[in-house]
């Protein structure tokens, strides 16, 4: 993929979850905090604002950077798994 749609792709599916994480603090149907996190997790890799927003709930909250932290590494074995076969 061209690095200029790469960074588009990752611009708009972080702004879309931070968009959704938005709707969910409000609609009692979708986990907002969470969407937004992922949001800001996505955003993080392209931009020095939304990383420093993550670092910022991530060092409030430990519990839930603790979290955060057991899913990546779940997620970085499943792909190592579906990709290095």
């Amino acid at each position: 993929m061209k690095p200029h749609l790469k960074r588009i792709c990752i611009l708009l599916l972080g702004w879309f979850f931070i968009v959704l994480g938005i709707a969910g603090l409000f609609l009692p149907v979708i986990q907002g905090i969470l969407f937004l996190l992922i949001g800001f997790f996505i955003l993080s890799h392209e931009s020095k604002w939304a990383k420093g927003i993550f670092n910022k709930i991530m060092i409030r909250y430990p519990a839930i950077n603790e979290r955060f932290d057991e899913i990546k590494a779940k997620n970085r074995k499943l792909l190592k798994k579906l990709f290095n076969k």
